[in-house]
């Protein structure tokens, strides 16, 4: 345990911080992805996002969001091709684009730091 009693080595690759929602530490991998999908919170996100660097703002949030809903429809991950198509019918041709959506998730892109604010697990293949 941390000095505050609340850090835990629960696997060597858990983060030595955990994330810290509403008082309780959510269990993460070393990268901040959630182990069990059911700790997935607003505030998780908001919480990861700070740890990150990031403030969340309306335009990550409806990508947030979408992840979210396509996980839940599907049982899998939206590949990044998805993500376009959907955000250009929405936002248009520019903020729409693979560019745009790496400037708003600049960790990985939406594919890696999208998904790991919204919960989702870790990509296939990524190490």
């Amino acid at each position: 345990d941390g000095a505050d009693g609340v850090t835990k080595k629960l696997h060597p690759n858990f983060l030595q911080d955990p994330v810290i929602v509403d008082g309780r530490a959510v269990p993460t991998d070393r990268e901040g992805y959630l182990q069990n999908l059911d700790d997935w919170s607003p505030e998780f996100a908001r919480a990861l996002a700070a740890r990150e660097g990031l403030t969340l703002t309306d335009e990550h949030w409806e990508v947030i969001r979408f992840l979210r809903d396509f996980w839940h429809e599907h049982g899998v991950q939206a590949q990044v091709r998805v993500m376009i198509r959907h955000f250009t019918e929405l936002w248009g041709t520019e903020r729409g684009s693979n560019h745009y959506l790496h400037l708003l998730f600049p960790i990985g892109g939406p594919q890696k730091q999208g998904n790991r604010l919204a919960g989702l697990l870790r990509t296939k293949g990524e190490h």
